[in-house]
């Protein structure tokens, strides 16, 4: 049951329930409507988070009744609200000491505990809650790891495995001791047993790789990946290493079957495929050769929407000088990624490059809209006026873009340079040389 419903109805219940205490006295019907009054009053004072009032109508239900352990409960709650901390806890330790089987009343105790970060306290009141539910032991098993009780933790986490089987939550903190504690052969050993209790397990193998790995123990490593294959063929997941390892190996061919298995793969992440594909790119600048096996592997991904990818891939064409193919991987980037401020200056870079100044023109001025005061975005615009013959356009926007310069003397030699092929096309060779003798002057000053 959802525990806001369970509260609620744990309020009703405590309303009639007092009939009981006052059964011995003769005025048992006012004691009893003004408990529910004040009580009710409490609830929604609380609600309205008017808790000083919450506190004053729940003592008026104390000064009635004392011995109802959900009105220490609800001045908890209250207190901690207002942050009157010791008050808290005096409530909260009232309401468990009055009703020791109440699952939430402990663990509101636990949850002030762990929020005043008062570990000891916390470990001793979670200890009482995995009574109630084993799910706890990992909150306790994360407060041994919070206090440097390695080896309770690890206790309870090997309690939980052997019962419970493995989960991604507890390795995480297992896996968090060992990095503490330097233990990384009884990290080891602990995947070992793994595969031998549960060798069809993947998941184990991938592990155990990757912490041989870790520990330089290559030739381990590449056993353990190999012993994965034979038990399952088609892994996948197990060409991320085994790349590797036939590249080291210098066993291109099956470093390249590999890698093509991981491009192609639906299990494998695009970050796991885009750093296979830099190792291979960087593989391929020593070994041009294998530059026809990198284009397929490119043309396998080429479809795909993560950018982080299309961003390296237009990059890798760029240092190539195939300007075509890095424009398209940007542009896919630029459509994926409208604000995408580095990858729309490349774009409009491109256009340049591949001598479409028509859109150069119309996307640097629309660019220019969004970013008026950048100025590389006046000195592309002025640059595809100048080749389109629009040199007075051309001029204006080098004039309003020279304001913007900062620091930059390359550029500014660029817009001089600009300038003077601007004023040429309008035939005034005075101002063209003026400015292509200022342009001269930068760049022989650095």
């Amino acid at each position: 049951m959802n525990k806001s419903v369970y509260i609620f109805f744990l309020f009703i219940g405590i309303v009639i329930f007092p009939q009981t205490n006052f059964s011995q006295e003769d005025d048992l019907g006012v004691n009893e409507d003004k408990f529910q009054e004040f009580f009710f009053e409490a609830l929604k004072q609380k609600g309205i988070e008017n808790y000083d009032r919450s506190i004053e109508a729940l003592l008026k239900c104390i000064d009635i009744d004392n011995s109802v352990a959900v009105l220490y409960f609800e001045l908890g709650k209250n207190y901690n609200k207002l942050k009157n901390y010791d008050e808290a806890e005096k409530a909260l330790n009232k309401a468990v000491n009055l009703s020791p089987e109440n699952r939430w009343f402990i663990d509101e105790l636990y949850s002030f505990y762990a929020s005043q970060n008062n570990l000891d306290k916390a470990i001793e009141t979670v200890k009482q809650l995995v009574n109630h539910h084993p799910d706890y032991q990992e909150d306790l098993a994360s407060l041994y790891i919070k206090t440097k009780k390695y080896d309770e933790a690890l206790q309870i986490l090997d309690e939980l495995d052997a019962k419970y089987g493995i989960s991604a939550s507890r390795d995480k903190m297992r896996n968090n001791v060992y990095e503490v504690t330097g233990r990384k052969k009884e990290q080891i050993e602990n995947l070992e047993t793994r595969i031998t209790k549960n060798p069809e397990k993947e998941s184990n193998y991938l592990a155990l790789i990757f912490r041989y790995s870790e520990n330089n123990d290559k030739d381990k490593a590449f056993e353990t990946a190999k012993e994965l294959l034979k038990i399952n063929p088609n892994s996948q997941l197990v060409q991320l290493a085994l790349y590797k390892f036939y590249l080291d190996d210098n066993n291109e061919e099956k470093a390249i079957e590999s890698m093509k298995i991981v491009v192609k793969s639906s299990d494998i992440k695009p970050d796991a495929k885009l750093k296979v594909l830099t190792d291979f790119m960087q593989f391929v600048e020593k070994n041009p050769q294998f530059e026809p096996d990198l284009e397929d592997a490119i043309s396998i991904v080429s479809n795909t929407k993560d950018t982080k990818m299309l961003f390296k891939l237009g990059n890798y064409y760029l240092a190539k000088n195939n300007k075509q193919k890095a424009w398209q991987f940007f542009e896919t980037v630029l459509q994926l990624e409208p604000e995408n401020f580095s990858v729309l200056q490349n774009v409009l870079l491109l256009y340049l490059d591949l001598k479409q100044y028509q859109i150069a023109k119309e996307k640097s001025t629309q660019t220019l809209e969004k970013y008026p005061s950048h100025p590389l975005f006046y000195l592309i615009n002025a640059v595809a006026l100048n080749e389109l013959n629009e040199p007075e356009k051309a001029i204006e926007s080098l004039e309003t873009g020279l304001d913007y310069i900062i620091d930059d003397s390359k550029m500014e030699a660029d817009y001089y340079t600009q300038l003077s092929k601007a004023y040429t096309l309008l035939n005034n060779t005075n101002k063209a040389k003026i400015f292509s003798d200022k342009a001269k002057q930068i760049e022989n000053s650095n």
